[in-house]
């Protein structure tokens, strides 16, 4: 078949695929689930979730905050009247299962058979605010949860369905928001908190930055291929090939369920600078042919023999960089890096398919840059290589430093992370966040569960008094600022029997007021803030809290703290007790960020060495190969330790993927330097014909590279901002080290053994 039409129905094929993909795209949804970051597959995530289909989750609940007016406290007619409005308005929404307030909430009393709530507020009757004040500070589980200490601020916890979609939550929200402009509520004097809010802001956020990114990076690399080539083909067809490796990569992870979240919403600008590399190379190389004086077709002929090595390498390490992100037990990285991966393999199939239909079909080009103007590259690209030389102990000495430097500030990276870790600290929503750790129990959950051995109750007075030693260490030394139990349905029924005075909130004195107690807890056990405490036969019962949130690295010391105080300081042969809940699972995460670090790029780097070693057959090669990327991963590692820069999911993802992508350039120059070995008799002026052959693609790769990572530096969010530095730091230090360092240890390493590296691969000489 003519190569024209070759091209032609390439072509056609190729546009049938695409449109099959933009339609898959177009069902893509954007998502933001905190039970994806879960660790999947982990034991304790199992638990969690057989006991969350008991007890219901625990996040499953917004709060909203409202500040008194200024020269006004919480006990204001007005702004209880505001405070109640919205409670009322609350409970009616749909999906909301429970709306507890100062205003709604009731202390019961037991008088003869029956039950009486009486509030704890009378906003209508003036002389008993001082009376209700007392009353409310003295109660337990009200300070601290509905009032802030300092009577400036009232809570409205809102109880919702489980597990709220997106749509739902945001409706919510919506509501909300709108009968507080409605009550002449300002935005200041209002705070919002809960897994809605953050599930609301980072899905909108993702949505509008995966605009802004690909906006950026469109822009940025279309001026840079502007500047490299000065021909419109230039700048179009790697446009072309780029963005049909993107549709294709989104495509088909639509076509297998997976939505954008936060990881996964990286993968088209990650994909718009990466692929670029294969694209890149393949038109300079053709360029340069053509320049040259060589025809249309000999000149494609050669860029495709020459090219399709070196990029098929390229592809082939960089996926797999990608690919070692799926060791993750966290589903959104582990999807990231398959999708991503994928994505570059395809990048690799369309630069020799796509782009040498085009170029075929296109007709001769005309050059805009002339020859001598064209070879001003070799002018520069030598004289680098000449100073190189000149200085080669500065070289090897500076790596040196470098190299301990790096590892001695790298060790001060600590693994840590926050429930709102990718949001600045002047952030509104991440604010709104802490309002409530400053004035109220704060938003991360504690969930510990509660099992009596078998033949016990819950409701056993030895057991309740073991629960109650769990809650003074919970308060004393974990830090929990808020926390309900069954000691608490006890401890009520107790106040109320006794008249509803603060003072008899305790568990009884005696087996037999104990056995008055449980004939009237089936009662209160059906109340909405008591009926998740415990399950209806006694088997089994749950301990919940709020605190501030800490950071995994606290957490972890004292979740390590309070299993030691479970295993010694409780009398097991009672009562058994779990740690579990949302906040300890995404603890866990961090356990094993380092675990998944270390693997994927020791994979990364094991894989990169076989391939080596199957291709050159030499141990030195390997040498030559990793060490001039190994370097650059160090470094940044250096950076992140000296910055204070700690290891975190999305920052996690940092050290495999520019590993991956940096070595693309190390491929590209050996597999060169082992076709010009096969011309030159002198293994240095092979190295100098390479350096001048591949140096303009390596410096306009990562150029495109560092600038397209640093639109990331643009992002609301810290992970996405710390992946687009880190990983653009990487890639320019990668660069230096593969102008500098690299040549002279191939030089150093073959100096007497030309022969070694001189040896043909099969695949080179087809």
């Amino acid at each position: 078949m003519p190569l024209r039409s070759l091209s032609y129905l390439t072509l056609l094929i190729l546009v049938i695929l695409t449109a099959i993909s933009g339609y898959y795209v177009s069902q893509l949804r954007f998502n933001y689930n905190f039970n994806d970051f879960y660790p999947a597959g982990d034991p304790d995530l199992d638990y969690y979730q057989r006991y969350s289909q008991r007890f219901g989750n625990d996040n499953d609940y917004v709060l909203l905050s409202l500040e008194a007016p200024a020269g006004r406290t919480a006990f204001d007619p007005a702004f209880l009247g505001t405070v109640d409005s919205l409670t009322r308005f609350a409970r009616r929404q749909p999906r909301v299962l429970q709306a507890t307030s100062l205003t709604n909430a009731v202390n019961p009393v037991v008088e003869g058979l029956g039950v009486f709530n009486l509030p704890y507020l009378h906003p209508g009757e003036p002389g008993r605010r001082g009376p209700d004040s007392v009353q409310i500070y003295r109660t337990e589980g009200l300070v601290g949860n509905l009032i802030s200490a300092d009577a400036q601020a009232l809570t409205i916890l809102i109880q919702t369905e489980e597990d709220l979609k997106k749509p739902s939550g945001d409706s919510l929200l919506n509501n909300m928001k709108a009968r507080l402009q409605a009550l002449n509520v300002p935005a200041e004097r209002y705070h919002l908190a809960g897994k809605l809010v953050a599930q609301s802001v980072f899905v909108d956020r993702l949505q509008w930055e995966l605009a802004v990114f690909m906006s950026l990076s469109v822009v940025l690399v279309t001026v840079l291929l502007w500047f490299t080539f000065r021909t419109w083909w230039g700048v179009v067809l790697p446009l072309v090939v780029v963005l049909g490796a993107i549709l294709w990569g989104l495509g088909l992870m639509s076509a297998c369920g997976v939505s954008i979240d936060l990881m996964t919403a990286l993968l088209p600008t990650m994909m718009f600078v990466v692929g670029m590399s294969d694209t890149i190379h393949i038109i300079t190389r053709y360029v340069t042919e053509l320049g040259y004086g060589a025809g249309k077709k000999e000149a494609l002929r050669i860029t495709i023999k020459e090219s399709g090595f070196g990029s098929g390498l390229s592809a082939l390490t960089t996926s797999i960089g990608f690919f070692t992100l799926m060791t993750s037990s966290i589903k959104p990285i582990h999807n990231f890096g398959l999708f991503t991966g994928i994505s570059v393999l395809l990048a690799f199939v369309l630069s020799f398919t796509l782009l040498p239909a085009m170029l075929v079909l296109l007709g001769k080009p005309q050059l805009r840059v002339p020859r001598r103007q064209g070879r001003s590259w070799d002018g520069v690209l030598g004289r680098i290589f000449r100073q190189v030389l000149l200085r080669r102990r500065l070289v090897f000495a500076l790596s040196a430093l470098v190299v301990v430097t790096a590892s001695l500030s790298a060790t001060r990276v600590q693994i840590n992370s926050a429930l709102l870790d990718d949001l600045s600290d002047h952030d509104p929503v991440k604010e709104d966040f802490r309002f409530f750790e400053e004035k109220f129990a704060g938003v991360r959950a504690f969930e510990l569960d509660l099992q009596p051995v078998p033949g016990r109750s819950i409701y056993d007075l030895d057991v309740l008094r073991q629960i109650e030693q769990i809650e003074q260490y919970a308060r004393r030394d974990y830090g929990l600022r808020f926390l309900a139990s069954p000691v608490t349905i006890v401890k009520s029924v107790r106040k109320a029997l006794n008249g509803g005075s603060p003072e008899e909130y305790r568990l009884p004195d005696s087996e037999a007021e104990m056995q008055r107690i449980r004939a009237r807890i089936r009662a209160f056990r059906k109340r909405p803030e008591f009926q998740s405490l415990a399950l209806p036969d006694g088997t089994e019962g749950r301990m919940t809290g709020r605190m501030a949130d800490i950071g995994s690295v606290r957490a972890d010391a004292k979740n390590a703290a309070m299993r030691r105080f479970l295993a010694t300081g409780t009398d097991t042969t009672l009562v058994r007790a779990r740690l579990t809940g949302s906040a300890n699972l995404i603890d866990k995460n961090n356990g094993s960020l380092t675990r998944d670090m270390i693997l994927g790029m020791s994979i990364d780097i094991v894989m990169v060495t076989l391939i080596v070693l199957v291709l050159f057959r030499s141990l030195r090669m390997t040498a030559v190969v990793l060490v001039p990327n190994l370097l650059p991963i160090l470094i940044v590692g250096g950076v992140m330790g000296a910055a204070g820069v700690a290891m975190k999911v999305s920052t996690s993802i940092i050290f495999t993927i520019a590993f991956g992508i940096a070595v693309d350039d190390t491929i590209h120059f050996i597999s060169k330097l082992k076709l010009t070995l096969l011309q030159e008799q002198s293994l240095f002026q092979a190295v100098r014909k390479t350096y001048l052959m591949a140096g303009k693609a390596v410096i306009v790769t990562s150029l495109i590279l560092v600038g397209g990572f640093s639109t990331l530096l643009f992002s609301s969010f810290d992970g996405t901002f710390y992946v687009g530095l880190l990983i653009g730091l990487t890639l320019l230090f990668g660069v230096v080290a593969e102008l500098t360092l690299l040549p002279l240890l191939i030089l150093y390493f073959y100096r007497h053994r030309p022969r070694e590296i001189r040896q043909p691969v099969p695949l080179l000489t087809e």
